[in-house]
C-alpha cells in the first residue's frame, strides 16, 4: 500500500535497523527486535509535541498516528507507541507495516509476556496483507520459538534470510539469532548458515535499495509533521527535484540514482522510476548490472 505525505518523506531514504532486544543486544531466547525507523531526531520531545498537535487537530490522520507511534518508540515509550499504532491500524487496516509496527510496540511494552496475544494477532494480520513483511515474519518465528518449536522457528528465520538482500543491516543479526538459538537448543545450523545465500545476485555489493541510508533530518520531519497534505506534497517534490539536480551535476552518483528510483516507487510513480533507471544505466553503462539488480529489488517494472 502506498503512503503519502510526511510518511513518504520518511520512506524516501529509510532503511531497516538491525534486530535487537530491549537492552540493545541480540536476544534469541525472547527474540525481541528493533523497529524499522528513520534516524531519530535530536529533539524528540519537540517532534512528539508537533505530532500530538497534528493528530489532535485531525484524529483521522492515519499517517500522523503512524509517525507519532514511531516517535514514541524512538523515545522508549512503547505503550504510547502501541496506542498510536493501534489508531493507525484502525484508520488504515490494510497497511501491513502499521500492523507489524503495532505488534512490535506491544512486545516491547510487555513486561512479563514476551509475545502478548494482541501482538501475535497483529503480526498475523500484517502477514495476511503482505506475506513478505520482514518484521512480522521475524516475530512470528519468535512466537514459534517461544512455544517450543525451535526447529520451526529456525526454518522460518532461514526463509527470511533467503529473502534478505545481501549486506542488509539486519542480515548479520539474523544470522546470529539463528546460530544462537541453534546452539542453545543443540540444533546444528553451522553448515546451513555457511551455505545460505541472500536474495541479491551480487552478495559483495550491499544494496542501496534496502540499505540503512540516513533518514530525513529533524527539521524535515518536524516541517512535514506541521504541514497540510498539499504542502507536504510540495516538500516531497522539492526534495526529489533537489536530488535530480544533484544527479544532473554528478550523473556518476550510483547511490543517488538508486535513491531517486526508490523515491519514485515509494510515491507510486512506477513509470518515472523506470525512466530514472534507464537514465542511470545510460549515464553509467559500466554499472548497469548493479543498477539493474537494485531496481529489481525495488520491483521497478520493465526490468
Amino acid at each position: 500500500m502506498l503512503l503519502g505525505g510526511a510518511a513518504a518523506i520518511a520512506l524516501l531514504s529509510v532503511g531497516y535497523a538491525v534486530l535487537r532486544d530491549k537492552t540493545g543486544a541480540p536476544a534469541p531466547q525472547d527474540a525481541a527486535s528493533a523497529p524499522l525507523p528513520v534516524q531519530a531526531p535530536a529533539d524528540p520531545a519537540a517532534l512528539i509535541q508537533q505530532l500530538q498537535n497534528r493528530v489532535g487537530a485531525n484524529p483521522g490522520d492515519a499517517e500522523g498516528w503512524q509517525m507519532l507511534g514511531w516517535a514514541y518508540f524512538e523515545g522508549n515509550r512503547y505503550a504510547d507507541a502501541a496506542r498510536a499504532y493501534k489508531r493507525a491500524t484502525a484508520l488504515m487496516p490494510g497497511n501491513a507495516t502499521f500492523w507489524s509496527s503495532y505488534g512490535e510496540a506491544l512486545v516491547m511494552a510487555s513486561e512479563k509476556d514476551p509475545m502478548p496475544p494482541q501482538a501475535a494477532d497483529a503480526f498475523g494480520k500484517a502477514i495476511a496483507i503482505d506475506a513478505k513483511d520482514p518484521r512480522a515474519r521475524y516475530f512470528l518465528a519468535v512466537a514459534r520459538d517461544l512455544k517450543g518449536d525451535h526447529k520451526g522457528a529456525i526454518e522460518d528465520w532461514f526463509a527470511l534470510l533467503k529473502d534478505t538482500p545481501s549486506g542488509a543491516p539486519w542480515e548479520k543479526d539474523l544470522r546470529r539469532t539463528i546460530e544462537q538459538v541453534g546452539r542453545i537448543h543443540k540444533i546444528d545450523v553451522t553448515a546451513r548458515l555457511a551455505q545460505a545465500r541472500s536474495a541479491t545476485p551480487h552478495p559483495a555489493i550491499a544494496p542501496v535499495a534496502t540499505a540503512a541510508i540516513p533518514g530525513p533530518t529533524r527539521s524535515q520531519m518536524q516541517a512535514a509533521a506541521a504541514l497540510p497534505k498539499g504542502q507536504q506534497d510540495q516538500m516531497i517534490d522539492g526534495m526529489i527535484a533537489s536530488l535530480e539536480g544533484k544527479l544532473k551535476a554528478n550523473p556518476a552518483n550510483i547511490d543517488g540514482w538508486i535513491m531517486l528510483i526508490r523515491s519514485r516507487m515509494t510515491l507510486g510513480q512506477s513509470a518515472r522510476a523506470t525512466q530514472a533507471y534507464r537514465q542511470a544505466v545510460a549515464a553509467n553503462p559500466a554499472q548497469a548490472a548493479r543498477i539493474r539488480n537494485e531496481a529489481r529489488l525495488l520491483d521497478v517494472p520493465g526490468i
